[in-house]
């Protein structure tokens, strides 16, 4: 498999889709670009998206209250558009436990406090990924991120779209894209499993230290998840349920997304070769 890693002094996750095979065709190179966050972009990052790849738009998936603490360092000449794909509220709603919600809510909880209610909460599982597809608000994301490439000339330069670690939300809105442009499902997860590129030993020791204290696999996986890490079912699942509710990935598109059948013609067109 083709690997477009792009180095970015401080931006992890980095890379572009070029050159992935898209049916007959391939995937145009040095226009569509994935990331983690923006924010400790070294000035020699900047250079490099602005200068080489002429970054025109960057879209940042993140929650309102993430961003606004940790804003993107500015591209020149790039255009910032927010689409947060889930709000804290969204997650609060799956938090059937009043007190657990509040907990939440204080901030006066740590960090693995929190994992452990969003475990027991089913919040990082699979279904995770479900709800950022099918809630309101990242239906809304993700039909305007595909109508910022519908807008965008390619020949003008490249998108740039993140999250946090540039895994989940980016990924989801990776996978939407390469199925339209005619993507293989086998390409499509690799691509999302570069993700673990990096993190093998920090996921490693996860594991190891998890499975010392005698923690189900199920929960040492979404410790890991919450640390960076990716899992191919997540993924699968994410597919996996838009085909059996829409009959493929691009029904949904259409269906929920409100894409024509013209809009994905245009996009193969615009972004493959």
């Amino acid at each position: 498999m083709k690997v477009n890693v792009i180095k970015l002094p401080g931006v992890l996750n980095a890379r572009e889709l070029g050159g992935y095979p898209a049916g007959n065709r391939t995937v145009r190179s040095g226009v569509l670009i994935r990331s983690g966050v923006l924010n400790k972009a070294e000035p020699g990052a900047i250079d490099i998206l602005s200068a080489e790849y002429h970054v025109q738009t960057v879209v940042d998936f993140r929650m309102s209250g993430v961003r606004g603490g940790a804003p993107d360092k500015e591209i020149p000449g790039a255009g910032y558009i927010r689409l947060p794909v889930v709000e804290m509220e969204d997650y609060l709603a799956m938090v059937k436990d009043l007190k657990m919600a509040k907990q939440f809510m204080s901030g006066n909880a740590d960090q693995r406090a929190m994992i452990d209610m969003a475990y027991e909460s089913g919040l990082l599982s699979p279904d995770m990924y479900v709800m950022f597809l099918l809630g309101d608000r990242g239906k809304k994301a993700f039909a305007e991120f595909f109508r910022i490439l519908l807008r965008t000339d390619p020949g003008r330069g490249a998108v740039l779209w993140h999250c946090v670690d540039g895994k989940d939300r980016a990924g989801l809105a990776t996978m939407l894209l390469l199925s339209v442009l005619g993507t293989d499902k086998q390409t499509i997860i690799e691509d999302y499993l570069m993700s673990n590129s990096g993190k093998e030993e920090k996921l490693g020791k996860i594991r190891k230290d998890c499975e010392s204290l005698g923690m189900p696999p199920e929960k040492i996986e979404a410790l890991q998840f919450a640390s960076g890490g990716v899992f191919e079912r997540y993924m699968t699942h994410a597919i996996d349920t838009l085909e059996n509710k829409y009959g493929c990935v691009c029904g949904y598109l259409t269906d929920e997304l409100g894409l024509t059948e013209p809009d994905l013609e245009q996009l193969r067109e615009r972004y493959t070769v």
